[in-house]
């Protein structure tokens, strides 16, 4: 039933379409077109406008011929730098770049998968239940758009997002995350006729941060400083300076006490050196800790995690439930009450000019994806 050629030219015609974060307006009309040639309704949210880009999440929704629940399937739209200009090579039946940009199977590959699902739906008169389709913007910069997204165009309340690698798994747990941005002022002077009378800021944060254990903190949690920024010149004693970073756990509690400990390592540096500081009040600091995405932790035994396993075993595959240390819109969407598990699409390497994926594993899983709306849709059939 699966067009092998008509999904390879939908991935290749998608990876040509340049689509960064915030600029996902041209790509989405293509898929608009599409879309609505398969019979979908289309609705356009106003994430766009809350995180700055040219157009919102697309929601394509398709009715159902079994009165069964509404499921989700979902992909993101944006693609990371150097994405721009992408020409896509076929060879021995793998997809790569030319090798100067990425090749955008992260997540290109989710939306030619979905559309060649409902292609194959609807070629063959196959009964399925609602299915509500997602497209989401600025996935690559923060999970914006899933963020942003306008829950009250859902009715599913569980689905799959195609966004990793593993075909032969699917993820089901995955961390919270914490940003932290912190400043330290303190003051400025001349770093040779004067430095006793300033105070170095970037000194400061390095003593703070030399007393806090970073990278891998235990098999759950991990901690990262991923900027550090400060001072003007190499003869002046720096005045400020800037430290962003991250905490992710699977446990909320380790990385709030992780979060916690950093802050009062700044606060122990800093209150040490006001004792014998040139300048009143200076120096000091300023966190601020946000939570970037909460954690996720379906159980195994819930029914979108036994449809896919059971819908993989029907293939003869062993699907495995994994855990990831990255989050995915799956965070928010699972967050919001909508329970997302995430399936692989075979995209290895993504984010490098290495970036490859073959159109067999794309097949597989959309074979996979049929598979659940099948068991899906006789669950209810009468």
């Amino acid at each position: 039933m699966i067009n092998k050629d008509r999904l390879s030219k939908s991935f290749c015609d998608l990876v040509k379409i340049d689509s960064i974060s915030r600029e996902e307006k041209t790509i989405s009309e293509y898929l608009q077109v599409i879309l609505k040639e398969l019979g979908a309704e289309i609705y356009i949210d106003k994430a766009g406008d809350a995180v700055g880009g040219d157009t919102g999440n697309l929601v394509a929704k398709f009715k159902g011929t079994v009165d069964a629940p509404a499921m989700m399937l979902c992909g993101h739209m944006d693609t990371v730098e150097p994405g721009r200009g992408i020409v896509p090579v076929f060879e021995n039946g793998v997809f790569t770049s030319k090798g100067n940009t990425i090749l955008g199977a992260d997540d290109k590959s989710a939306l030619a998968i979905i559309i060649e699902v409902m292609n194959v739906i609807r070629e063959n008169t196959l009964p399925h239940g609602p299915i509500e389709v997602v497209f989401t913007i600025c996935e690559e910069i923060g999970l914006l758009g899933a963020k942003h997204f306008d829950f009250s165009l859902m009715d599913s309340s569980f689905g799959y997002i195609l966004d990793s690698t593993d075909r032969k798994g699917i993820v089901t747990r995955a961390p919270y995350s914490t940003h932290f941005d912190i400043t330290v002022l303190g003051k400025a002077a001349h770093a040779g006729a004067e430095p006793e009378k300033g105070v170095s800021a970037i000194l400061l944060a390095a003593k703070a941060l030399a007393s806090v254990p970073w990278g891998r903190i235990d098999p759950q949690t991990t901690c990262n400083v991923g900027k550090i920024s400060g001072g003007v010149a190499t003869n002046i004693v720096a005045e400020e300076a800037r430290v962003t970073g991250e905490v992710r756990s699977h446990s909320k509690q380790k990385m709030d006490d992780i979060v916690s400990g950093i802050r009062a390592a700044f606060e122990t540096v800093i209150n040490e050196a006001v004792k014998n500081s040139p300048a009143p009040g200076r120096p000091q600091f300023d966190m601020a800790a946000d939570l970037d995405f909460p954690g996720t932790h379906i159980p195994d035994d819930h029914p979108v995690i036994r449809l896919a396993v059971d819908a993989a075993k029907s293939m003869g595959i062993d699907l495995q439930t994994k855990t990831s240390g990255g989050g995915a819109d799956a965070n928010i969407f699972t967050g919001k009450g909508l329970i997302t598990g995430v399936l692989g699409t075979g995209m290895t390497a993504a984010h490098t000019l290495e970036e490859s994926i073959a159109l067999d594993d794309m097949v597989n899983t959309t074979t996979l994806l049929l598979a659940c709306i099948r068991r899906h849709s006789e669950a209810y059939s009468a």
